[in-house]
């Protein structure tokens, strides 16, 4: 009987999102969701809404800077414990960044589980900031050690959660970047009050929060005050910084 091998997959970055720029300058990484345990085939890297809109936010955000947004393709959906696959899918996916473009800088934008893949691969030598979305972080366990925060140390770090989510603890994420903070001062996270784990209700002040801040870390563009604010604050006030609804109306992107 014919044995079933399975292929060894490899990640790959999907197509730049929108028109690829003449010259690149810098690059938006988006690492969609995934789960905690799963050898099986990664899901469409478009097959949820919010991943798809924060491709178009970002290509139309930095169309006039250079910026090329890709997403990352996986090898497998699991993060599978201590092989923290999707982390080095997107390690993986900054260096081949570096080889098609250059030394550019690049900013890590992860939904869900990888949202927990950007914090993780946030040490990369190319990676000057990212944004954490829905971060899924695993339950705090003694005999375990805590999520590694080192790594973001001379970066910019955003997570922004819903207080409703009910798939990823929105309280872990805040532990996490209260560690994160007392090692690095560019660390803030917004809260979305009321909101789940898709952030349906304040899809749009979400992407526009994003794009701020990452338009910002890449290419030097002012902040808006509520960032700003968020990270001069001393923690918990900069750490639970709710996100205002209309945020990012009267702001222009480029």
């Amino acid at each position: 009987m014919a044995q079933h091998v399975t292929p060894l997959r490899t990640a790959r970055l999907g197509r730049a999102v929108g028109q690829e720029p003449t010259a690149v300058s810098g690059a938006v990484l988006i690492l969609p969701g995934g789960e905690e345990v799963s050898a099986r085939r990664p899901s469409p890297v478009w097959a949820t809404t919010l991943v798809r809109a924060l491709g178009r936010t970002f290509a139309r955000a930095g169309r006039g800077e250079g910026l090329a947004t890709h997403a990352v393709h996986y090898r497998c959906r699991g993060w599978n414990g201590s092989e923290a696959d999707l982390a080095r899918d997107a390690s993986w996916a900054a260096d081949e960044v570096v080889r098609r473009y250059g030394d550019v800088p690049v900013c890590l934008v992860g939904v869900g589980m990888g949202g927990r893949a950007a914090l993780r691969a946030g040490g990369h030598e190319a990676v000057n900031s990212l944004v954490a979305i829905a971060p899924w972080l695993p339950e705090e366990d003694v005999a375990a050690p805590s999520e590694p925060v080192r790594q973001l140390m001379g970066r910019r770090v955003l997570i922004v959660h819903g207080t409703n989510d009910e798939r990823a603890d929105p309280e872990l994420s805040f532990r996490l970047a209260a560690r994160a903070k007392k090692a690095n001062r560019d660390v803030c996270r917004f809260e979305v009050h009321s909101d789940g784990h898709g952030l349906h209700q304040h899809r749009a002040e979400v992407l526009a929060l994003a794009a701020d801040f990452a338009m910002g870390a890449l290419f030097g563009h002012a902040l808006s005050r509520p960032v700003e604010d968020a990270l001069a604050a001393p923690p918990p006030i900069g750490l639970r910084m709710p996100l205002a609804t209309g945020f990012g109306r009267s702001l222009h992107h480029g």
